[in-house]
């Protein structure tokens, strides 16, 4: 295993396994760039750590079931499905808070992280938001 797999194991343990976002932070690079559906390019350890704050927040006790792992060079990839219950608040890009729904999700995910020096400086995830989005009972009536 090397070190880029090894990194991203270790995210998906600080997301889904008491979630830690001290530890989350000391797996990024401070100049590190993440691309997510929801929020677009983030830059910055900071925001990505606020990002991933947000979304253990809302489902603190999530799983994370992976299905396939590979790691080539610098960069680890997973596809696997994200699980749990909405028990906090959801907040939306405008800022509006949603409160919790309390419905169980259930999204399949890719994520790639590019390691250099033991840390994270580009990393990418994949989900459906509509799927999301449905599964918490958050689109109008017909709609996804």
């Amino acid at each position: 295993m090397g070190e880029a797999r090894e990194v991203m194991d270790r995210l998906t343990e600080a997301l889904t396994t008491h979630p830690d976002v001290k530890a989350i932070g000391e797996l990024y690079a401070e100049d590190a760039v993440a691309y997510t559906p929801d929020e677009g390019e983030i830059h910055g350890r900071d925001n990505i750590v606020e990002y991933w704050r947000q979304m253990t927040d809302a489902v603190p006790d999530a799983t994370f079931e992976t299905l396939y792992a590979y790691e080539v060079d610098d960069t680890a990839i997973d596809e696997g499905v994200f699980s749990g219950r909405n028990t906090g608040p959801i907040l939306l890009p405008s800022g509006e808070s949603l409160p919790a729904t309390q419905k169980e999700i259930r999204i399949r995910g890719v994520d790639c992280a590019t390691v250099r020096d033991g840390r994270i400086v580009s990393y990418r995830l994949y989900f459906d938001q509509m799927e999301f989005l449905g599964q918490l009972g958050l689109l109008p009536e017909g709609a996804g």
